[in-house]
């Protein structure tokens, strides 16, 4: 298995995805392929110590880089021998099984859609995560690639978040819930009012189990298995949660650490602590699968360290071993069409 890796995106890159391409190749046994300024690439590799590249590891060189600042729509088209755009192009050759990349979250999706394509009647691919929870785990979608949606484009997203609760968290009938500001029907704008009517009529048809609103102070309570909302509230709803968890972990370490009496109480729950930061660390996940597109394309945290950029890498290799995108494009084959003229290009 391969996965091509962009080494140029990401707030510390190319030196952190260096580093955990190496960690990957070395701990996963996966072949990696960095796409970039080959100079940078072996830059880095000599500040690591080594002077050879590790067996399984490959370089294909780049000349151009996608920054934060371009143009999300033209970025990929632009700049034609960019990483990001040459990774793309190598995965939709079939010269890889998955893209991993921690570059411009806009030019990645936009890219994806043009360059490897969209599965058969998706109108928009989405990022959807998955979130721990007290019953588990709950995927969330959109949480980053569509600010603005339609409330068709959004039931599009209910139905490819229960296929991939199905598939990757094996629920056989997941509780789809819509992110609102109150459990009541007529709570929301009318994109959440006009998305809960459309939901409502595929429960009640029987294509989706439809359990209503659900409220920001639920979502960690696991009483939806598929959380649905636009992308700005999504990726607020996820960025907050982050937050939360970083200043969380900081406070309890800050108590335990305050006397004699909180050191000896910390050796005692070490352990559960551990796990507790664990669950809640966004490098353990690594990165995010764009749901939609035919091929594996996964988004990294923008600010990843080689650890993060190691478990980016180990998702893209059990989401091809899953084969989650074909089954995905088998399981979406009778999606509800979004009408034209309601859709928002």
């Amino acid at each position: 298995m391969k996965i091509i890796v962009d080494a140029m995106g990401g707030d510390y890159a190319p030196q952190e995805i260096v580093k955990g391409a190496v960690q990957a190749v070395e701990e996963l046994g996966v072949e990696v392929v960095l796409v970039g300024r080959t100079e940078d690439i072996l830059h880095c590799m000599q500040d690591m110590g080594r002077t050879d590249l590790p067996k399984g590891l490959e370089i294909a060189n780049s000349t151009q880089v996608v920054t934060m600042e371009d143009d999300p729509a033209r970025a990929v088209r632009d700049k034609k021998d960019s990483s990001m755009s040459v990774m793309l192009r190598m995965l939709r050759d079939g010269e890889g099984d998955a893209a991993v990349s921690a570059g411009s979250t806009g030019a990645l999706l936009s890219g994806a859609t043009l360059v490897v394509k969209r599965i058969r009647g998706v109108r928009r691919a989405a990022l959807a995560p998955i979130l721990p929870t007290k019953q588990g785990s709950c995927v969330l979608i959109d949480c980053g690639a569509n600010a603005e949606c339609s409330p068709e484009y959004l039931m599009q997203f209910a139905f490819m978040g229960e296929a991939l609760a199905r598939l990757y968290l094996g629920l056989e009938k997941p509780r789809v819930g819509l992110l609102n500001i109150g459990a009541e029907a007529g709570k929301g704008t009318s994109l959440q009012k006009d998305t809960y009517r459309l939901l409502e009529q595929a429960g009640e048809t029987g294509k989706l189990n439809f359990i209503g609103n659900v409220e920001g102070r639920d979502v960690l309570e696991g009483i939806a298995d598929v959380l649905v909302t636009d992308g700005f509230s999504g990726n607020v709803l996820l960025k907050t949660m982050e937050g939360t968890a970083l200043y969380l972990t900081g406070a309890l370490k800050t108590m335990f650490l305050s006397g004699p009496r909180t050191k000896l109480a910390a050796m005692l729950v070490k352990k559960d602590l551990k796990g507790f930061k664990k669950m809640m660390d966004y490098r353990e996940v690594g990165g995010t699968v764009f749901l939609g597109i035919t091929k594996p394309v996964i988004k990294a945290h923008g600010s990843c360290d080689a650890k993060a950029v190691k478990n980016a890498i180990a998702q893209a290799v059990k989401l091809v071993s899953s084969d989650l995108c074909r089954d995905l494009a088998d399981k979406l084959a009778d999606l509800p069409a979004v009408e034209p003229e309601r859709a928002h290009e």
